[in-house]
């Protein structure tokens, strides 16, 4: 474990030089991130940044600068496995809000799904598809279930994601032959152990699906807890999450909380 946590380490240096690095060649292959707002790079309280998406920069961003690909990120904020596959399905605030009010870094009428096929058959050069889904379908779950997520309803939310990853992932594969990540959930609190059970199960279940579609796994669950050790497993005193004015931190990784993902996706991907 100490090994692997200098290695990552080592990795997040070198991801860092890229951000005050010029953009490197991009002729080396296409990559195509889809997932929700941790794939988007998404900050909150973003303000007239909300106009432009290109102010929103996370670990697609920073892989796709570190290796010199050329990006396509169909990512949506609130996109849950189920809106990003069928049209009308509920979401978190991708297509009832987000898409309505502002732009994505991938422009396309339908969903994502429907956007990766088209992208990959039109991209046969394609080098690396990413994927981070799956959590907004658990908070939904919290919001809309009388046990709020915490019992048998977990479970069947916990299985209908799995199903959905499922046909996503067939639907990928069903053009595409290339290096498949899923780049993998952090705990928000790695010293509240029912909260990390419940993204450990989450992640489990992601991972396995992945691998039966011949994926390999981005562990940012390890990388963040890694990253929080000097912090007593605490992601937002390690600085991992966005800080929130009013004190406390925010869901989604900071800029170097999406280093530590960037750093986690370089050990996956080939």
């Amino acid at each position: 474990m100490v090994r692997r946590f200098f290695v990552v380490v080592a990795a997040v240096v070198a991801a860092a030089a890229l951000l005050t690095a010029p953009a490197q060649a991009t002729g080396r292959g296409g990559y195509l991130a889809l997932g929700d707002s941790v794939a988007f790079g998404y900050r909150p309280n973003a303000g007239a940044d909300y106009l432009n998406a290109a102010n929103f920069r996370g670990y697609a961003e920073n892989y796709a600068a570190l290796r010199g690909l050329r990006l396509a990120n169909a990512s949506c904020p609130g996109e849950t496995t189920g809106s990003m596959l069928t049209p009308g399905a509920p979401s978190n605030g991708c297509e009832n809000g987000y898409r309505l009010a502002f732009p994505l870094h991938a422009s396309y009428p339908g969903t994502q799904v429907a956007y990766a096929v088209d992208y990959l058959r039109a991209h046969p050069d394609t080098r690396l598809v990413t994927l981070t889904i799956g959590a907004n379908d658990m908070f939904l779950c919290q919001r809309t279930t009388p046990d709020q997520c915490t019992g048998a309803s977990f479970d069947a939310a916990l299985a209908q994601v799995s199903r959905n990853l499922e046909a996503t992932l067939a639907a990928v594969r069903g053009h595409y032959r290339g290096d498949l990540v899923l780049v993998s959930y952090y705990s928000l609190d790695y010293r509240d152990q029912a909260q990390v059970k419940q993204v450990k199960a989450l992640d489990a279940a992601l991972a396995k699906v992945t691998r039966r579609y011949h994926g390999r796994i981005a562990d940012g669950f390890t990388a963040f807890r890694l990253a929080s050790l000097r912090a007593g497993g605490d992601p937002c005193a390690a600085g991992l999450l966005i800080k929130l004015p009013a004190g406390g931190c925010d869901v989604h990784p900071s800029a170097a909380g999406h280093l530590a993902l960037t750093a986690a996706l370089a050990l996956a991907a080939h």
